[in-house]
């Protein structure tokens, strides 16, 4: 018997000595990306079903936009009308009407001319003695008409080239961004009715079906990137003083193969009592600081699953 026991304590010193490398246990969680429409409107589209892989920029849903559609186009057109205005006010008139405004003054001229010429035979005629003074007076009267009229259609011609008045194109550029900025709001109410994927992720749940109403800001679905999925696991307040952001961890579950390399990137500041969630049976400390770890690559960060237990190991 002794010669055995001799034998067996060398064997049990060694196993004695071999201490379990210290691991954790926890679970996967997610960080849910909820995909709502900043305005209403009945689903007319649903693209995309749950547990399906989407790109980054890939349509999941469309509301209805009849509504937006009309109310765009009328937006538009009230731009177009505006700017179109405005456009005038920097104009002269049209050159048919000012066409009409130069054969006027070439008629006003032309009288001018003859009004001219029958005051000076006037003239003559009064130094010879044939007409009285007053026809004199006439011819005058007439041709200082004449050249009025000639000045004014001058005048009228030069306003009629102007643009409008400094004040009165202002307002007209005024209306014209006031009516590009509605025609912008419309056009993005529309453009909301469509909702793409903001980053490639994978589609965790669909809440909506095609013909319900959606209020504003309420989610349609539920979008899963690989980068939000990570590891939640409880440290001791024994062990936790150890642990450092950016540190290495692995990550083990049942089913994954190959352990997930992951970095803590969580340390609660705080201890708990009694965590939310535990999956463990030989929880040895009550007080337990909460840790968070993600796995270093996209294609390992698909091989967590929300809930899944997780055992953790340095």
């Amino acid at each position: 018997m002794r010669p055995a026991l001799l034998l067996l304590t060398p064997l049990l010193l060694a196993a004695c000595g071999d201490k379990p490398a210290p691991g954790w246990t926890g679970y996967a969680e997610a960080e849910l990306v909820y995909i709502a429409p900043p305005v209403a409107g009945r689903l007319s589209e649903l693209a995309v079903r749950s547990g399906e892989a989407v790109a980054a920029g890939q349509a999941l849903f469309a509301l209805d936009a009849t509504p937006e559609l009309a109310a765009d186009a009328e937006a538009q057109a009230r731009a177009q009308s505006a700017r179109a205005q405005a456009l005038d006010t920097d104009k002269g008139r049209r050159a048919p009407e000012l066409a009409v405004t130069r054969a006027q003054l070439d008629q006003a001229r032309a009288a001018e001319r003859l009004a001219a010429s029958d005051l000076a035979r006037q003239q003559q005629l009064l130094t010879q003695g044939f007409v009285a003074r007053a026809r004199v007076d006439d011819a005058t009267t007439t041709l200082a008409q004449a050249r009025a009229r000639v000045g004014e259609l001058e005048a009228a011609l030069q306003v009629a080239q102007l643009p409008a008045r400094d004040d009165e194109r202002s307002a007209a550029r005024a209306l014209a961004e006031a009516a590009q900025s509605g025609r912008a709001q419309t056009a993005w109410r529309v453009e909301q009715k469509r909702q793409n994927a903001p980053v490639a992720a994978r589609v965790q749940d669909v809440f909506m079906r095609p013909g319900e109403w959606v209020a504003a800001g309420q989610p349609v679905l539920a979008l899963l990137p690989p980068a939000n999925r990570k590891a939640r696991f409880y440290v001791p307040q024994s062990a936790v003083g150890g642990l450092r952001l950016d540190a290495a961890v692995s990550l083990h579950c049942d089913g994954c193969g190959a352990p997930i390399p992951a970095r803590i990137s969580f340390i609660a500041n705080g201890p708990e009592y009694t965590p939310p969630v535990i999956y463990s049976n030989q929880q040895r400390d009550k007080l337990v600081f909460l840790v968070e770890a993600r796995p270093v690559k996209t294609e390992d960060a698909e091989r967590l699953h929300p809930g899944q237990p997780l055992d953790v190991t340095r």
